[in-house]
This record gives C-alpha cells, sequence and structure tokens, in this order.
C-alpha cells in the first residue's frame, strides 16, 4: 500500500467519524445511558448548596447587625422570592445549624441624586435569622 493510499484511508474514517450518526444508532445509545443512569437524578450535597447559595445572597455587615450578633441574631440579605422555611433550610444546609426563628423585611431602595438625576438602589430582601443558645456561626471569615 503506498503513502498516498494510507492518507486517503484515514481522511475516509475521519469522514465517517465526524458524520451524524443515524437514527437508529441515537436511540441504541441513549438507550444505553438511561440504562446506566437512574431516572430520577438524585440531589447530592452541592445541588442543595447551590440551592442554598441562590437563597442566602450575602451577610449584611453593619453596626446594628454586628450588635445584634451578641444576642445570636445574624442578617443576611436574602432573594427576595424567597419564603421563611427556605431561609431556615439554607441556613440548614450552609451552616449546620437550625435557626429558632426567621423575620424577613422587604426594604425599597431609597431614591438618590447623582449630579441633578434622579436614580433609585435596588430594593431587597433582608432576613434576621435567630439561633439557638449556645450555637454560632462564623460570618467574618476573610474580612
Amino acid at each position: 500500500m503506498s503513502l498516498i493510499d494510507r492518507l486517503l484511508k484515514k481522511k475516509k474514517e475521519e469522514s465517517k467519524k465526524n458524520e451524524t450518526p443515524s437514527k437508529k444508532e441515537a436511540v441504541e445509545s441513549t438507550q444505553k445511558i438511561a440504562d446506566k443512569e437512574p431516572v430520577a437524578r438524585k440531589l447530592t450535597k452541592t445541588n442543595l448548596q447551590s440551592a442554598a447559595y441562590k437563597i442566602l445572597l450575602y451577610p449584611l455587615v453593619t453596626e446594628k447587625a454586628a450588635i445584634a450578633e451578641s444576642v445570636n441574631k445574624y442578617t443576611f440579605v436574602v432573594s427576595r422570592s424567597a419564603n421563611k422555611k427556605q431561609i431556615k433550610k439554607a441556613m440548614n444546609d450552609v451552616y449546620g445549624v437550625v435557626p429558632e426563628s426567621v423575620n424577613t423585611v422587604n426594604i425599597d431602595g431609597r431614591v438618590l441624586k447623582s449630579r441633578g438625576i434622579p436614580g433609585r438602589r435596588s430594593d431587597y430582601k433582608k432576613a434576621i435569622v435567630a439561633l439557638p443558645a449556645g450555637k454560632t456561626i462564623n460570618i467574618h471569615e476573610g474580612v
């Protein structure tokens, strides 16, 4: 076999690989995948945590919040669509502590002027989470 014949043969094999599979081959490959994976996907710990981090956006660090931390009340900015049960579950998933109570406050953004042009800050939702006595969390890491 000459060198040119070998190159032509390689090109034909590569073109066969790049072709789209037939319907029959596609059905067979999906059936093989379906046989290996369970139908209902299980929620892993990372999936739960990513959902929890979508609810608990970030801790609110203000003087008033720092004073409230002395009596085991921590303040977080949370998703505007989150309810108290979801916030409680997210606290358990992220920090491993079940809160005693959760209070929420919807805060309207302030109206401001910049160079005479009126503007507005974003609205947000704040959650004040009360932890049981003796339980604490560290939200000031890396500050």
